[in-house]
Formats: C-alpha cells, structure tokens, sequence
C-alpha cells in the first residue's frame, strides 16, 4: 500500500511542535556568566580602537546581494556556496551579511565621511558551512576598516592595533604572517604565470580545485590541503614579480612592525580568501589551536573595493577577528578568565517590599550594583536568594528598621559586625564615598 506523503509530513510537523524549540543548527545562545567574558572583550576592543581614533559603525545585518558580489566576488566560495541569500516580500534580493568589510565600504560610498575614515565594528556574520569548533553559521566579528589613505603606516597601526588586542586578552602563543599581493600593475602577470604553472600539475591539485583553478589561480594559494599545498609549494611566488612600488610599499610596513616590536613572518602562500584584497595581506594565527583552523583573524588591503561597489578611487585596508575562535585561543592558553560580576549588595525586605522597591532604586542612581527578592518570599529563602547573588552585603528591612526608616548592613562574605544606620545616612555616605561600608 503506497505511503501517504500528506499524512508522513503532517505527522513530522505534529512531533516537531511538540519538541522543545533549539537553537538552528550551526548557532549559539550566549548566556551569562559565558556573557560577562564577551562584554569584557568588546570593551577592550573598543577602549583600544577609540584609541587609535576609531568610530564605530554599525551597519544593517543584509545588504542587497550584489554589495557582496561585487565586493567579495562572485566566483569566491563564500558568495557561490555560503552566502545566505532570500528575496522579500517586494521582490528585492538580499544577502545575509557574511563578512564586515563589504557593509562598511558600501556605508562609505553612500555617505561619503571625510577621509581618511577610520571605523571599527562588532558584528554577526553569517555562512552556511560545516559547525566546527570556533567557526559558526552565525559568527561574530570585531574589525577596522580605513578608507582613504594608501600610506603603509596606516597598513602598521592597522596591524598593531588587531596585535595589541590580542596582548590585552593575554595571548602570547600566537603568530604574524604577512605578504603581498601586489596591485594591478604586477599581479596579473603573477596570475597567468600562476595559472599555467598549475595547469602543468592539474592532475595534482586536490578534486575541488583541479577543476576550477583556471578561474582564480591564487585560491589554490589559500588551499589547506595538502595536495595542493605541495603544488604550490613549488610553484611562482608573488613576491618575485612585485613592481617596485609594491615592493617598496611592503619593505616600508616590515620596518614599521619593526619599530613597533612586532614580529611577522614572510608568507609567500599568504593571499587570503577574498578578490578584493591588493598589496598588504596579513593573518594572525594561535599557535595553541590545533589544525587548519588556527587563524585567529587577518585582513588587508583593498585598494579597489570602494570603486567596485560606485565610489571614487578610494584606497582602504582592515581586518576582521572572529570572536568565537579567539576565545577558543584564549581557552586553550588558559588566559581571559573573565567572572561575572555579583551585585554590591541584596536587598533583604519582610516588611512588604516597598523600602527594598525604595533602597534598590536609590542606590542604582548612585551607581551601586543592588539585588532584591521578590514575591513576598521569606526571610529565610531572601538570604538564601542573597547567598546565591554572590553579593557582598545584606541591607536589611525588618520591622524595626522600618519603624525607624533603617537599614541593617550585614556583611556576607567576611566575619564583621553588622550596622544598623538611617537611610539617611546611608545615602548620604555612599553619594560622598560611592561606597556602602
């Protein structure tokens, strides 16, 4: 007797609905106290990039697809098979924003900032790929971007900025790898002789990339297996063939990582994933994570990108951080143990509430971190409650201090005595001192 398919799919949607709601595959809830660490995290990027006089931009989560056609490059393999794409309820084709660096560039050319503009972000990312540790099809990114300027200092600061934060989360077990990938004037030579150097070897490369390395040769570069890996390795390098100007823009930023103390590493192989990359190229990665998948961020320039999506000849450089694996670098060095922090004080109210509604509220507008129990529980269950915070003081409102429009504070983490004072004199010490004790 055939199956009715009707039947099977209305069965499947009864079962699902009744199955606890997950998270989609490939994505991740951030819950505290694992929160606490993030927060720790954007603050010091962002304490750091304000330093190095960066603004933040925050762009929309999807573009219209053809910003990362353009941008990316049709051909790459994040636009032809990772890219989430949808069309809205007008007909518009969207894209899920799989990368920072296109959306910035795009708000660049509609709004035209003075240059040289200098942004950083904090963003999810999205790719459909295989979930592996640290690497996500909703990811997140910390990243700079400036537009502007074909200086190679601003190719070092760039670097030493992504350099420094890696310092202040306490990494030391990582590493720099720097190239060039040359401009218009040098890299086409490259490429062809690149591409006819791997037609000799097709039959080497691994399945993916002997057939299609005739359309972007310096991909196979990017390839971490180790088939193709052993091709180029004897292959044309890019470097050979650098124009002068490239060459001399490459020997200006190593003496300047020099100067600032950061060592690199020459990576003839180094070209990164995407086409809009020219000259400087750059990748971060943690000697402490194990596999191909060690890069812990990277980036370069872009000389050619403002052009592609409409804008001026604007030359640009950044780099993007993915958040997830970083801390997975930070985990496997033991480094950037971040707790979250408990309330200064609980609230411990068996009068009805309303002075614990009255002391919480006055002392958050003096900045001072306060908890309460709620739903008329015990007294018992409240400092069970005031335990658990982790806070270090009880203030708390019984009959008689409500009589008296007190407060006790009873120390809960340490042996001294509790003191009863006024509410007066309560508020009034800590708008002085900023403490309750």
């Amino acid at each position: 007797m055939p199956i009715d398919n009707s039947l099977v799919r209305e069965a499947k949607s009864v079962i699902d609905d009744n199955q606890t709601p997950q998270a989609p595959t490939g994505t991740h809830d951030l819950m505290p106290p694992e929160s606490a660490r993030w927060e720790s995290l954007l603050g010091l990027f962002a304490n750091l990039s304000h330093r190095y006089s960066f603004g933040l931009v925050h762009t929309p989560m999807f573009e219209d697809v053809r910003v990362f056609q353009r941008g990316i490059g049709e051909v790459s393999e994040v636009v032809s098979k990772e890219m989430y794409e949808f069309t809205d309820r007008g007909g518009r084709h969207y894209a899920l924003r799989p990368e920072g660096t296109a959306s910035i560039v795009r708000a660049f050319v509609q709004h035209r900032p003075t240059t040289p503009f200098r942004a950083w972000y904090a963003t999810p990312s999205f790719r459909y790929e295989r979930p592996q540790a640290g690497r996500y099809r909703q990811h997140h990114q910390v990243g700079v971007e400036v537009l502007g300027s074909d200086d190679a200092d601003i190719d070092v600061e760039v670097i030493a900025l992504a350099q420094r934060f890696f310092e202040g989360l306490g990494l030391k077990s990582f590493t720099l790898s720097l190239n060039s990938m040359g401009d218009g004037a040098c890299r086409p030579q490259y490429v062809e002789m690149l591409r006819s150097f791997l037609a000799e070897h097709q039959a080497d490369l691994c399945e993916e990339h002997a057939k299609v390395y005739a359309i972007n040769p310096l991909r196979v570069l990017d390839c971490k297996k180790d088939a193709c890996q052993e091709v180029t390795e004897k292959g044309p390098f890019l470097e050979d063939v650098l124009c002068g100007e490239c060459h001399d823009h490459l020997a200006r930023v190593e003496e300047g990582l020099r100067q600032e103390g950061i060592s690199f590493i020459r990576s003839p192989r180094l070209v990164r994933g995407f086409d809009y990359y020219t000259r400087t190229t750059f990748e971060f990665a943690s000697d402490a994570l194990e596999g191909a998948q060690n890069a812990i961020g990277g980036g370069g320039r872009y000389d050619g990108l403002v052009e592609s999506l409409g804008g001026p000849p604007t030359p640009g450089i950044g780099f993007g951080i993915g958040i997830e694996r970083v801390l997975l670098a930070c985990d496997a060095e033991g480094v950037f143990v971040v707790e979250s922090l408990p309330p200064v004080a609980f609230v411990v109210d068996a009068t009805g509430g309303d002075q614990a509604r009255r002391i919480t509220a006055s002392l958050r507008a003096f900045g001072i971190s306060v908890d309460r129990a709620y739903d008329q529980r015990s007294m018992k269950a409240q400092f069970k409650a005031a335990d658990r915070s982790g806070a270090a003081l009880a203030l708390v409102v019984g009959d008689d201090e409500l009589a008296s429009n007190s407060v006790t504070v009873r120390p809960l983490r340490t042996q001294d005595e509790q003191i009863t004072i006024t509410l007066e004199e309560l508020f009034e010490r800590v708008r002085k001192t900023g403490r309750i004790l």
